[in-house]
């Protein structure tokens, strides 16, 4: 749950590195609660509960998917890849499941690396 409210806090930050494991997490409990709210929705007769998570959770989304693609070495508007029906989904995927550049990139630094304090 943490991971959700640490992508949440940098609301919308698109400079920087994000982990795989931060951007999974997220993705993860963004699905959860979208499930969760859809059901909500179904059983109050409103349907469009999730809409309204989906629409209030976007910029978080995009900071967190850019964030994730500068950690892979990639800039931002590959983003924009996703758009094409069933290919942009697979190189996304392939994007968003490659590991992270080691040291430092022109992004930043490495956010697995912990910097050792003397």
């Amino acid at each position: 749950m943490s991971w959700f409210v640490e992508v949440l806090k940098k609301y919308a930050v698109f400079a920087g590195r994000a982990r795989r494991k931060e951007y999974w997490m997220f993705t993860l409990f963004t699905v959860i609660f979208y499930i969760v709210l859809a059901a909500v929705g179904f059983a109050i007769d409103f349907a469009y509960l999730p809409v309204i998570f989906e629409l209030a959770i976007l910029l978080p989304t995009l900071g967190v998917t850019v964030r994730r693609l500068h950690d892979t070495g990639r800039t931002g508007w590959w983003v924009l890849i996703g758009l094409i029906p069933l290919v942009g989904a697979i190189v996304m995927l392939v994007f968003l499941c490659s590991d992270s550049e080691s040291g430092q990139n022109k992004y930043g630094p490495n956010p697995k690396e912990v910097p050792a304090f003397a």
